[in-house]
């Protein structure tokens, strides 16, 4: 028997169109200057931007609240048309009136982490002892260090806890950092194709990248600002990790051996194929939003993550007050399934209340940004149904409010 093709509408054609629309509108971030941070690695930081973007409305409980968690290369413009850009926020699909995470319903908070470059302090931010970028300066940072930025954020809103904390990949550790560091703080936890601790290929894989910027000739040992990118460095390594974030399916579908077009006469080999195109394409235009530092600094914070780090897992989820909702893609081998499930053991072995789904795409990794309704209702019926459970109101799921 033929298996049924998933019903996903994540073609290039509705992405195109969905560049210029959204039921949010146009949307803004804004900056939080926040009280001096000191980091594991001795750091000091005499204060810290974070770049955050808030949607929906705060209930006069202050018990509505989704915070989403960004992945390697998002940033805090969530969803709502980008006035800068004109494209839509990262999770656009996934986010807005009527869907996963409604906002009709939910207010929903997504800040830029800190070490990255949109908006919230890094390696491409002034530092005001020098009035310099911090460049390599910039002190270590771990995903830990950038939940504890994001908690202090949410102290500035005056935000006590979070109905739900989610994320896909770096954004899924985000998550499970806060139902474990923050259990006081932490109804609901939805980790998304992602792990308790990167494996060797995952690793290997980033190292990879970060060796490319650190070789091109315009790197300087990260003190660049002012002069020209690393861009070659930078746009290579997008198109490592661009690779792994999708599957052989997808590569195959998208563009098998197609030729982009006939051999110029200054080409070095006669065939140039459609992927190769692509995948330039990706790295051109990573290079002109991210910066090469920053994707040194996240990277490594990503491969030094552990959630349990040689602790007992009782004693990590021993803690935990949440209750989860696992979800992995059947497809994705960057973050496989089988490490999902790992964390899905562990979770139940502590006795906490959790979900798992291993949903069938045939996208890859990237099955979290693209238009999936089998994922969105299963997001959106778990915050509906906790919703319900921890404050016994009769809020229907987004599907029967907005057919």
């Amino acid at each position: 028997m033929t298996k049924a093709k998933p019903n996903l509408e994540g073609d290039l054609q509705d992405q195109a169109h969905h560049e210029y629309s959204s039921e949010l509108g146009v949307t803004t971030v804004q900056v939080a200057r926040l009280p001096g941070f000191r980091t594991q690695s001795g750091g000091d930081l005499p204060f810290i931007d974070i770049a955050y973007q808030t949607l929906g409305r705060l209930s006069p409980q202050r018990d509505n609240v989704v915070l989403v968690c960004h992945a390697l290369s998002g940033d805090a413009h969530l969803a709502g048309i980008n006035p800068s850009t004109g494209r839509p926020g990262w999770w656009d699909f996934h986010v807005g009136p009527g869907k996963a995470i409604d906002t009709d319903q939910f207010y929903v908070i997504c800040s830029n982490v800190l070490g990255g470059c949109g908006g919230s302090t890094g390696p491409s931010s002034i530092n005001p002892a020098t009035g310099a970028p911090y460049a390599t300066d910039f002190p270590p940072v771990t995903l830990r260090e950038m939940v504890r930025a994001q908690a202090m954020l949410l102290d500035h809103l005056e935000i006590p806890r979070l109905l739900a904390v989610t994320g896909g990949s770096m954004g899924g550790m985000q998550a499970l950092i806060w139902a474990t560091d923050h259990p006081d703080r932490v109804d609901t936890c939805i980790p998304i194709a992602c792990c308790l601790a990167h494996n060797a290929m995952q690793i290997a894989f980033n190292e990879v990248g970060r060796q490319a910027i650190m070789t091109d000739v315009n790197w300087r040992e990260g003190r660049y600002y002012g002069r020209p990118l690393p861009r070659h460095g930078l746009a290579v390594a997008r198109m490592v990790g661009h690779v792994t974030y999708l599957s052989d399916y997808a590569m195959h579908e998208k563009f098998g051996r197609r030729l982009q077009r006939p051999a110029l006469p200054e080409d070095l080999f006669p065939d140039f194929f459609s992927v190769e195109s692509y995948l330039q394409y990706q790295g051109e235009s990573f290079v002109k939003r991210f910066d090469p530092n920053s994707y040194l600094y996240l990277t490594k914070a990503l491969d030094r993550f552990d959630l349990l780090n040689q602790r007992p897992a009782r004693e990590v989820f021993g803690p935990v007050q949440a209750r989860f909702l696992v979800i992995s893609f059947d497809s994705d081998w960057l973050y496989a399934p089988e490490q999902s499930r790992e964390l899905v053991r562990l979770l139940k072995r502590a006795n906490l209340p959790t979900t798992y789904l291993n949903l069938t795409t045939p996208y890859g990794h990237d099955s979290f940004l693209i238009r999936n309704q089998e994922f969105s209702r299963a997001i959106n019926h778990f915050l509906t149904g906790e919703y319900r459970k921890l404050h016994g109101v009769g809020v229907r799921p987004a599907a029967e409010r907005h057919p």
